[in-house]
């Protein structure tokens, strides 16, 4: 009786995880289409807007000072690359490619702040 009760609470937690992930799951991808709906409402009115942006940001691009630096950057936001798959290309942990990312982010606004002053 006492053996039956456990593997019914074992079943019982398992279901509950896998119920939890799918949830998680569902939640996530959620996320992602708004967010692409969101994108797609904020998208750049005309062809020369947008060639103009990402010449823009390509110029910025090429002021960095490290090409690790700037092939990390160009992954994650030009090409849409998460963190992980950017560190598994260029042989890096996925904290190492946030902390380049974070200090390329840096020094771009105060590149930024410059070019506005």
């Amino acid at each position: 009786m006492v053996q039956d009760m456990t593997l019914v609470e074992q079943y019982r937690k398992k279901i509950y995880r896998i119920g939890w992930k799918i949830q998680y799951r569902a939640k996530v991808q959620t996320n992602h289409e708004h967010l692409m709906e969101k994108n797609e409402l904020a998208s750049v009115d005309s062809f020369v807007d947008a060639a103009d942006s990402r010449m823009y940001i390509l110029q910025l691009l090429e002021s960095l000072p490290s090409s690790m630096g700037k092939t990390i950057i160009y992954e994650l936001y030009m090409n849409d690359k998460t963190e992980t798959q950017v560190a598994r290309e260029l042989n890096l942990s996925q904290q190492a490619v946030n902390k380049w990312k974070k200090k390329m982010l840096h020094q771009l606004s105060c590149q930024i702040k410059n070019l506005q002053s």
